[in-house]
């Protein structure tokens, strides 16, 4: 393996802009953890991170390439994606009717099988796909770009866990505190209009 060192700053650079940048996941672990605790956000967080690593797993085997280069794979992931994040909107949408306002009590699960959501959330997204694909082959060198792609996935994945662990411990310790019905009512009306947004987003 031949990595070039010299673009290490760079791909590191660019790694903080892109886990920084809010998205699905980070609206998804905000809204477990500050609802449903840290046991929950970090079981949503370890989906993600457990379909991430599958999808990274499939753009170094070279499977990436193969699914980008076949259109309706491609649209029926997006399809599927979109399906999902819409499903997700309208949930949080029936649990505001359902609730009326009323905020979740101490302890109280409001997430539903948090793994499962955030794995599907992630995996169902092919945007994770395609960036690996245009992001990491960027800042390998010369030599086998196997071990070096598998290098980088896991310096990406890693600085993404540590900034969203972040966001699951703060959100699940200020929860308690802001665990208000107004609080809540606009903490779900936002993250049901970013994943119906996106949901939109995904097919257009």
């Amino acid at each position: 393996m031949q990595f070039d060192l010299t673009t290490l700053p760079a791909f590191l650079i660019a790694c903080a802009v892109v886990v920084l940048t809010p998205g699905v996941d980070s609206f998804l672990l905000l809204r477990t953890s500050m609802r449903s605790g840290t046991r929950a956000g970090l079981l949503a967080l370890a989906g993600i991170h457990t379909a991430a690593a599958i999808q990274v797993a499939v753009v170094i085997s070279g499977l990436g390439v193969v699914i980008a280069g076949f259109p309706p794979a491609l649209t029926a992931l997006r399809w599927i994606g979109a399906a999902y994040l819409l499903y997700l909107a309208l949930s949080i949408t029936r649990d505001l009717v359902r609730n009326r306002g009323r905020a979740p009590e101490e302890g109280e699960v409001v997430a539903d099988r948090p793994f499962r959501r955030g794995f599907l959330t992630n995996i169902t997204n092919p945007k994770m796909l395609l960036f690996s694909l245009a992001f990491l082959p960027q800042f390998i060198g010369s030599g086998d770009p196997t071990p070096q792609l598998a290098m980088l996935a896991v310096v990406f994945l890693a600085l993404a866990a540590v900034w969203e662990g972040t966001i699951v411990l703060a959100a699940s310790a200020v929860g308690g505190r802001l665990r208000k019905p107004g609080v809540t009512t606009a903490l779900d009306v936002v993250c049901a209009a970013v994943f119906a947004t996106m949901s939109v987003g995904l097919v257009i």
